[in-house]
């Protein structure tokens, strides 16, 4: 085998390397890897070799690493989850909702939750109501 075969060898390592650990970052050592192979195959000392390697592997985590970040990877999209995800749908009163006497449920995608109104109005049970905020176990509703 010769140098630069080592060198091709040592780049499918980080290849794989890289696959595993998903940072884009030792990836970047790859390339420095392919410029020392390249040397390696014209026939260039190891001095000038380890020099590709370096230049090599700076420039692709300096340019080609954030281009690789900037449109490879996509930015993740807020999606509630759990309680929070309630804000928005639509449910039925089954106990009266009454401000005064701090009674209120409503039944929201199944389950059965404790709820109120900004307003002083008596929301009788069968009622459609909008789930419009949700703070802890408390749902905030107005009728539809």
């Amino acid at each position: 085998m010769e140098l630069y075969h080592y060198w091709l060898l040592f780049a499918a390592v980080l290849v794989i390397v890289e696959i595993v650990t998903t940072g884009f970052g030792i990836v970047c050592f790859a390339f420095g890897t392919l410029a020392g192979a390249a040397l390696a195959y014209f026939g260039y000392s190891f001095n000038w070799q380890m020099m590709a390697f370096a230049a090599g592997s700076l420039l692709a985590f300096f340019i080609i690493r954030p281009l690789a970040l900037k449109y490879i990877t996509k930015k993740q999209q807020y999606v509630p989850m759990n309680a929070e995800a309630l804000v928005g749908m639509q449910g039925v009163v089954t106990e009266e909702i009454n401000p005064a006497q701090h009674t209120g449920r409503v039944a929201v995608n199944g389950d059965d939750w404790k709820a109120v109104i900004e307003t002083d109005e008596v929301i009788p049970v069968g009622t459609n109501v909008t789930v419009i905020k949700q703070d802890s176990l408390v749902l905030t509703v107005v009728r539809q």
